[in-house]
């Protein structure tokens, strides 16, 4: 019973924190706004994170990274045609983004926008996010039947649009920056099979 009460006061800490990066960012988000908003003690932030902010961060970006992986991999798997699944990816974070009201974009981009420079555990934790998820555009497009070379740059422009297109989606308020990257990139990729 204790180990269960523990872990969903971890779990809330984490989406609480990926929450408030995703809206303010990594710098605007303090450590009493995060046990405040998971309904914790600052006791239980620490006790579960040593680390403080930075170790919750973390956890935050490894959660925004499942989160991000669950939706690419939802998108992918439903349409055989990796093409209409990168444009299915797109509307379906353009659809999120507007349940949001354009305020929960990608945590993982907000954070590794604010923690550049020296390597560090945030952005290392970043960098692991972007390398899964072209991991994962890769295997689709490798198991129709694209060349290992062309499947991989073809995955690191489809994430670095997707990204680059919900920000701008979020800061513009309309979701035509993702529907149109989603069709271009679809077009892109169609020129390959």
């Amino acid at each position: 019973m204790q180990t269960r009460t523990s872990s969903s006061t971890r779990d809330r800490i984490v989406v609480a924190a990926s929450r408030l990066i995703q809206r303010q960012g990594y710098v605007g988000t303090g450590i009493k706004q995060i046990a405040q908003e998971a309904d914790a003690t600052l006791g239980s932030v620490y006790h579960f994170f040593p680390g403080g902010k930075e170790a919750v961060a973390v956890a935050a970006m490894e959660h925004g990274r499942e989160e991000f992986t669950d939706l690419l991999r939802s998108a992918l798997d439903a349409e055989r045609d990796p093409a209409a699944a990168v444009d299915a990816c797109a509307r379906a974070l353009a659809d999120a983004l507007r349940a949001s009201d354009w305020t929960e974009g990608c945590p993982v981009t907000a954070a590794a926008l604010e923690t550049l420079g020296e390597e560090n555990p945030i952005q290392q934790a970043c960098a692991t996010a972007y390398r899964s998820w072209q991991n994962l555009v890769a295997e689709k497009l490798l198991d129709c039947g694209l060349p290992a070379p062309e499947a991989r740059d073809l995955s690191v422009t489809v994430i670095s649009t997707l990204e680059g297109a919900e920000v701008t989606a979020q800061v513009t308020r309309t979701a035509a920056p993702l529907l149109l990257a989603g069709r271009h990139l679809a077009r892109l990729i169609a020129s390959y099979a």
